[in-house]
Protein backbone atom coordinates (compact mmCIF):
# COMPACT_ATOMS: atom_id res chain seq x y z
CA UNK A 1 0.00 0.00 0.00
CA UNK A 2 1.24 3.66 -1.22
CA UNK A 3 2.53 5.34 2.00
CA UNK A 4 0.58 9.08 2.39
CA UNK A 5 3.55 11.62 2.73
CA UNK A 6 2.01 15.03 3.99
CA UNK A 7 2.90 18.21 1.57
CA UNK A 8 5.31 20.24 3.12
CA UNK A 9 4.02 24.03 3.74
CA UNK A 10 6.41 24.87 7.08
CA UNK A 11 9.21 25.89 4.96
CA UNK A 12 9.91 30.61 5.95
CA UNK A 13 9.22 32.55 3.26
CA UNK A 14 12.42 33.66 3.21
CA UNK A 15 13.62 30.81 2.10
CA UNK A 16 11.07 29.99 -0.43
CA UNK A 17 11.28 33.41 -1.83
CA UNK A 18 15.71 32.95 -2.12
CA UNK A 19 14.74 29.60 -3.23
CA UNK A 20 12.87 30.31 -6.10
CA UNK A 21 14.40 32.77 -7.75
CA UNK A 22 17.52 30.53 -7.80
CA UNK A 23 15.81 28.15 -9.41
CA UNK A 24 15.23 25.59 -6.47
CA UNK A 25 12.73 23.31 -8.03
CA UNK A 26 11.73 21.61 -4.81
CA UNK A 27 11.32 25.17 -3.01
CA UNK A 28 9.24 26.13 -6.03
CA UNK A 29 6.70 23.24 -5.72
CA UNK A 30 6.43 24.14 -1.78
CA UNK A 31 5.07 27.35 -3.01
CA UNK A 32 2.62 26.11 -5.28
CA UNK A 33 1.15 23.87 -3.08
CA UNK A 34 0.60 26.94 -0.81
CA UNK A 35 -1.00 29.00 -3.39
CA UNK A 36 -3.41 25.91 -4.38
CA UNK A 37 -4.15 25.49 -0.59
CA UNK A 38 -7.55 26.68 0.79
CA UNK A 39 -6.10 27.49 4.08
CA UNK A 40 -6.23 30.41 5.53
CA UNK A 41 -2.64 30.60 7.14
CA UNK A 42 -1.42 29.10 3.81
CA UNK A 43 -3.02 31.68 1.10
CA UNK A 44 -1.46 34.85 3.59
CA UNK A 45 1.87 33.24 3.04
CA UNK A 46 1.87 32.77 -0.27
CA UNK A 47 0.41 35.97 -0.95
CA UNK A 48 3.66 37.31 0.93
CA UNK A 49 5.81 35.31 -1.84
CA UNK A 50 3.69 36.53 -4.65
CA UNK A 51 3.63 39.86 -3.43
CA UNK A 52 7.64 39.89 -3.18
CA UNK A 53 8.28 38.05 -6.59
CA UNK A 54 5.90 40.55 -8.39
CA UNK A 55 9.05 43.30 -8.11
CA UNK A 56 10.88 40.96 -10.31
CA UNK A 57 10.51 41.74 -13.77
CA UNK A 58 11.04 38.80 -16.39
CA UNK A 59 10.76 38.64 -20.40
CA UNK A 60 8.70 35.86 -20.30
CA UNK A 61 5.56 34.75 -23.03
CA UNK A 62 2.65 32.72 -21.95
CA UNK A 63 1.17 30.82 -24.04
CA UNK A 64 -2.58 29.37 -23.43
CA UNK A 65 -3.11 25.94 -25.38
CA UNK A 66 -6.52 24.14 -25.87
CA UNK A 67 -8.39 22.07 -27.96
CA UNK A 68 -11.02 19.87 -29.35
CA UNK A 69 -11.44 16.20 -27.79
CA UNK A 70 -8.68 13.74 -29.37
CA UNK A 71 -6.53 16.72 -30.83
CA UNK A 72 -3.54 15.67 -29.07
CA UNK A 73 -2.80 18.48 -26.78
CA UNK A 74 -0.59 16.63 -24.35
CA UNK A 75 1.42 15.30 -27.40
CA UNK A 76 1.89 18.45 -28.73
CA UNK A 77 2.66 20.18 -25.78
CA UNK A 78 5.52 17.14 -25.20
CA UNK A 79 6.50 17.98 -28.69
CA UNK A 80 6.49 21.58 -28.66
CA UNK A 81 7.93 22.14 -25.15
CA UNK A 82 10.56 19.85 -26.12
CA UNK A 83 11.90 21.84 -29.22
CA UNK A 84 11.74 25.23 -27.20
CA UNK A 85 14.22 23.39 -24.40
CA UNK A 86 16.38 22.28 -26.98
CA UNK A 87 16.79 25.83 -28.13
CA UNK A 88 17.65 26.96 -24.52
CA UNK A 89 14.50 28.08 -23.50
CA UNK A 90 13.01 27.30 -19.91
CA UNK A 91 9.91 25.76 -20.10
CA UNK A 92 6.83 25.22 -17.23
CA UNK A 93 3.68 23.40 -18.25
CA UNK A 94 0.84 24.90 -15.91
CA UNK A 95 -1.72 21.97 -17.15
CA UNK A 96 -5.50 22.57 -15.79
CA UNK A 97 -6.74 18.81 -14.84
CA UNK A 98 -10.34 17.89 -13.91
CA UNK A 99 -10.41 16.99 -10.51
CA UNK A 100 -11.53 12.96 -8.96
CA UNK A 101 -14.84 13.47 -6.88
CA UNK A 102 -13.49 10.79 -4.84
CA UNK A 103 -9.71 11.98 -4.23
CA UNK A 104 -10.08 15.28 -5.06
CA UNK A 105 -7.03 15.31 -6.98
CA UNK A 106 -5.83 15.70 -10.57
CA UNK A 107 -6.96 12.60 -12.84
CA UNK A 108 -5.09 13.23 -15.97
CA UNK A 109 -1.66 12.89 -14.85
CA UNK A 110 0.42 15.02 -17.50
CA UNK A 111 3.46 14.10 -16.52
CA UNK A 112 2.90 10.27 -17.34
CA UNK A 113 1.69 12.04 -20.53
CA UNK A 114 4.43 14.50 -21.17
CA UNK A 115 7.15 11.40 -20.82
CA UNK A 116 9.80 13.45 -22.80
CA UNK A 117 9.11 16.71 -21.19
CA UNK A 118 8.99 16.04 -18.30
CA UNK A 119 12.68 14.18 -18.10
CA UNK A 120 13.87 17.48 -19.44
CA UNK A 121 15.93 19.35 -17.17
CA UNK A 122 15.02 22.97 -19.05
CA UNK A 123 11.01 21.57 -18.30
CA UNK A 124 8.64 21.84 -15.40
CA UNK A 125 5.30 20.29 -15.17
CA UNK A 126 2.47 21.37 -12.79
CA UNK A 127 -1.20 19.46 -13.21
CA UNK A 128 -3.16 21.62 -11.04
CA UNK A 129 -6.76 20.17 -9.85
CA UNK A 130 -9.65 22.31 -11.23
CA UNK A 131 -11.54 21.58 -7.70
CA UNK A 132 -14.64 22.02 -10.31
CA UNK A 133 -13.83 25.99 -9.60
CA UNK A 134 -12.94 27.97 -13.01
CA UNK A 135 -12.62 31.06 -10.62
CA UNK A 136 -10.29 29.63 -8.65
CA UNK A 137 -8.47 28.17 -11.36
CA UNK A 138 -7.96 31.92 -11.89
CA UNK A 139 -6.71 32.88 -9.39
CA UNK A 140 -3.83 29.87 -8.23
CA UNK A 141 -2.72 29.37 -11.94
CA UNK A 142 -1.99 32.93 -12.55
CA UNK A 143 -0.35 32.94 -9.29
CA UNK A 144 1.42 29.75 -10.62
CA UNK A 145 2.34 31.90 -13.39
CA UNK A 146 4.27 34.14 -11.56
CA UNK A 147 6.22 31.37 -9.44
CA UNK A 148 7.79 29.92 -12.28
CA UNK A 149 8.73 33.45 -13.98
CA UNK A 150 10.20 34.02 -11.02
CA UNK A 151 11.86 30.69 -11.00
CA UNK A 152 13.41 31.81 -14.29
CA UNK A 153 10.80 29.83 -16.63
CA UNK A 154 10.30 32.16 -19.35
CA UNK A 155 8.15 30.17 -21.81
CA UNK A 156 4.97 29.07 -19.67
CA UNK A 157 2.77 26.89 -21.59
CA UNK A 158 -1.09 26.81 -19.60
CA UNK A 159 -2.83 24.03 -21.01
CA UNK A 160 -7.18 24.28 -20.19
CA UNK A 161 -9.26 21.10 -19.53
CA UNK A 162 -10.42 20.88 -22.84
CA UNK A 163 -12.95 23.69 -25.30
CA UNK A 164 -15.60 24.79 -23.11
CA UNK A 165 -14.06 24.10 -20.07
CA UNK A 166 -11.60 26.66 -18.89
CA UNK A 167 -10.58 28.35 -22.38
CA UNK A 168 -12.40 31.67 -21.30
CA UNK A 169 -10.75 32.37 -18.37
CA UNK A 170 -7.05 31.09 -19.75
CA UNK A 171 -7.28 33.64 -22.66
CA UNK A 172 -7.21 36.06 -20.23
CA UNK A 173 -3.90 35.23 -18.25
CA UNK A 174 -2.13 34.49 -21.54
CA UNK A 175 -0.18 36.46 -24.17
CA UNK A 176 -0.87 34.16 -27.04
CA UNK A 177 -3.76 31.74 -26.79
CA UNK A 178 -3.55 28.33 -29.47
CA UNK A 179 -6.43 26.13 -30.56
CA UNK A 180 -5.64 22.59 -31.38
CA UNK A 181 -8.32 20.92 -33.90
CA UNK A 182 -8.27 18.07 -35.98
CA UNK A 183 -9.27 17.03 -39.69
CA UNK A 184 -12.94 17.60 -40.08
CA UNK A 185 -13.98 21.46 -39.44
CA UNK A 186 -17.48 21.24 -40.29
CA UNK A 187 -18.12 18.43 -38.08
CA UNK A 188 -16.00 19.53 -35.31
CA UNK A 189 -17.27 23.08 -34.86
CA UNK A 190 -20.32 21.62 -34.25
CA UNK A 191 -18.89 20.37 -30.87
CA UNK A 192 -17.47 23.83 -29.87
CA UNK A 193 -19.64 26.59 -27.63
CA UNK A 194 -19.94 29.51 -30.12
CA UNK A 195 -17.50 31.87 -29.54
CA UNK A 196 -14.47 29.78 -29.14
CA UNK A 197 -12.99 30.64 -33.17
CA UNK A 198 -12.68 34.07 -32.01
CA UNK A 199 -10.24 33.46 -29.01
CA UNK A 200 -7.55 31.91 -30.65
CA UNK A 201 -4.29 34.11 -32.18
CA UNK A 202 -3.75 30.53 -34.21
CA UNK A 203 -5.71 27.51 -34.96
CA UNK A 204 -3.36 24.63 -35.68
CA UNK A 205 -4.61 21.45 -37.75
CA UNK A 206 -2.73 18.47 -35.42
CA UNK A 207 -1.83 15.23 -36.55
CA UNK A 208 -1.10 16.23 -40.11
CA UNK A 209 0.59 13.03 -41.12
CA UNK A 210 0.97 10.01 -43.86
CA UNK A 211 -2.62 8.79 -44.97
CA UNK A 212 -4.11 11.95 -43.22
CA UNK A 213 -2.38 14.56 -44.85
CA UNK A 214 -4.85 15.51 -47.21
CA UNK A 215 -7.55 15.76 -44.79
CA UNK A 216 -5.87 17.85 -42.96
CA UNK A 217 -4.70 20.61 -45.55
CA UNK A 218 -8.42 20.44 -46.53
CA UNK A 219 -9.49 21.09 -43.08
CA UNK A 220 -6.89 23.60 -42.66
CA UNK A 221 -8.27 25.55 -45.93
CA UNK A 222 -11.61 25.27 -44.41
CA UNK A 223 -10.82 26.97 -41.03
CA UNK A 224 -8.66 30.24 -42.46
CA UNK A 225 -12.22 30.65 -44.56
CA UNK A 226 -13.98 30.89 -41.31
CA UNK A 227 -11.26 33.19 -39.62
CA UNK A 228 -11.49 35.45 -42.66
CA UNK A 229 -15.21 36.32 -41.65
CA UNK A 230 -14.27 36.68 -37.86
CA UNK A 231 -12.53 39.74 -36.07
CA UNK A 232 -9.55 38.42 -34.70
CA UNK A 233 -9.35 38.60 -30.38
CA UNK A 234 -5.82 40.40 -30.48
CA UNK A 235 -6.42 43.61 -32.78
CA UNK A 236 -4.62 44.11 -35.97
CA UNK A 237 -3.38 40.49 -36.04
CA UNK A 238 -4.95 38.09 -38.90
CA UNK A 239 -5.88 34.51 -37.36
CA UNK A 240 -4.99 31.47 -39.30
CA UNK A 241 -4.67 28.21 -39.77
CA UNK A 242 -1.87 26.14 -39.80
CA UNK A 243 -0.86 22.36 -39.96
CA UNK A 244 1.33 20.20 -37.42
CA UNK A 245 2.09 16.69 -36.39
CA UNK A 246 3.36 16.28 -33.08
CA UNK A 247 4.40 12.90 -33.37
CA UNK A 248 6.49 13.32 -36.33
CA UNK A 249 7.84 17.28 -34.99
CA UNK A 250 6.73 18.52 -38.20
CA UNK A 251 5.14 21.80 -37.97
CA UNK A 252 6.40 23.20 -34.85
CA UNK A 253 9.12 25.69 -35.60
CA UNK A 254 6.99 27.53 -37.92
CA UNK A 255 4.46 27.06 -35.10
CA UNK A 256 6.96 28.99 -32.69
CA UNK A 257 8.00 31.65 -35.54
CA UNK A 258 4.46 32.66 -35.44
CA UNK A 259 4.52 33.11 -31.61
CA UNK A 260 7.92 35.03 -32.14
CA UNK A 261 5.95 37.31 -34.54
CA UNK A 262 2.94 37.75 -32.80
CA UNK A 263 5.19 38.86 -29.48
CA UNK A 264 7.67 41.28 -31.65
CA UNK A 265 4.83 42.61 -33.56
CA UNK A 266 2.37 43.20 -30.44
CA UNK A 267 4.95 44.55 -28.17
CA UNK A 268 5.91 47.33 -31.08
CA UNK A 269 2.03 48.10 -30.74
CA UNK A 270 2.07 48.30 -27.10
CA UNK A 271 -0.69 45.85 -26.98
CA UNK A 272 1.53 43.42 -25.38
CA UNK A 273 1.96 45.11 -22.24
CA UNK A 274 -1.29 46.60 -22.30
CA UNK A 275 -2.77 42.85 -22.24
CA UNK A 276 -1.00 42.42 -19.01
CA UNK A 277 -2.29 45.68 -17.77
CA UNK A 278 -5.53 44.51 -18.25
CA UNK A 279 -5.06 40.93 -16.76
CA UNK A 280 -3.86 42.56 -13.42
CA UNK A 281 -7.01 44.04 -13.61
CA UNK A 282 -8.87 41.08 -13.96
CA UNK A 283 -6.29 39.06 -11.28
CA UNK A 284 -7.85 41.84 -8.72
CA UNK A 285 -11.36 41.75 -9.42
CA UNK A 286 -11.71 38.19 -9.01
CA UNK A 287 -9.66 37.87 -6.13
CA UNK A 288 -11.97 40.02 -4.25
CA UNK A 289 -15.19 38.08 -5.66
CA UNK A 290 -13.13 35.41 -4.17
CA UNK A 291 -12.36 36.50 -0.65
CA UNK A 292 -16.06 37.96 -0.40
CA UNK A 293 -16.98 34.30 -1.01
CA UNK A 294 -14.45 32.84 1.16
CA UNK A 295 -15.40 35.63 4.22
CA UNK A 296 -19.63 34.52 3.84
CA UNK A 297 -19.42 30.98 3.82
CA UNK A 298 -16.53 31.13 6.84
CA UNK A 299 -19.08 33.21 8.70
CA UNK A 300 -20.31 31.08 11.69
CA UNK A 301 -23.56 32.66 11.66
CA UNK A 302 -24.24 32.15 7.54
CA UNK A 303 -23.11 28.32 8.01
CA UNK A 304 -26.06 28.24 10.65
CA UNK A 305 -28.28 29.72 9.13
CA UNK A 306 -27.68 28.32 5.67
CA UNK A 307 -28.59 24.86 6.98
CA UNK A 308 -31.82 26.36 7.85
CA UNK A 309 -32.28 28.22 4.12
CA UNK A 310 -31.30 24.98 2.25
CA UNK A 311 -34.02 23.07 4.05
CA UNK A 312 -36.73 25.58 3.01
CA UNK A 313 -35.56 26.01 -0.70
CA UNK A 314 -35.84 21.82 -0.99
CA UNK A 315 -39.41 21.67 0.74
CA UNK A 316 -40.72 24.80 -1.37
CA UNK A 317 -41.79 26.62 1.47
CA UNK A 318 -39.07 29.20 0.65
CA UNK A 319 -38.34 30.89 -2.62
CA UNK A 320 -34.45 30.58 -3.71
CA UNK A 321 -34.01 34.47 -4.19
CA UNK A 322 -35.81 35.29 -1.16
CA UNK A 323 -33.15 33.27 0.88
CA UNK A 324 -30.52 34.05 -0.79
CA UNK A 325 -31.00 37.85 -0.23
CA UNK A 326 -31.75 37.17 3.29
CA UNK A 327 -28.31 35.54 3.65
CA UNK A 328 -26.64 38.30 2.37
CA UNK A 329 -28.53 41.23 4.35
CA UNK A 330 -27.97 39.10 7.60
CA UNK A 331 -23.95 38.66 6.33
CA UNK A 332 -23.92 42.76 5.76
CA UNK A 333 -25.78 43.57 8.88
CA UNK A 334 -23.51 41.20 10.66
CA UNK A 335 -20.33 42.62 9.79
CA UNK A 336 -21.64 46.24 10.55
Amino acid sequence: MKKFVKKKTDTPVEQLITGIEGGDRGLLAQAITLVESNAKQHFEKAQKIIESLLQKKNSTIRIGITGVPGAGKSTFIDSFGMYLCEQGYRVAVLAIDPTSQVSKGSIMGDKTRMERLSKHPNAYIRPSPSGGNLGGVSRKTRETIILCEAAGYNIILVETMGVGQGEFVVREMVDFFLLLVLTGAGDELQTMKKGIMELPDLVVVNKADGENMSRANKAKSEYNSILHFLTSYTKDWETRAVTASAYEGTGIVDIWEIVKDFENQTKKSNLFYQRRSEQQLNWLHDLIKQELFRHFYDQPLIKKELNLAEQTVKTGTKHVSRAALELVQMYIEHKR
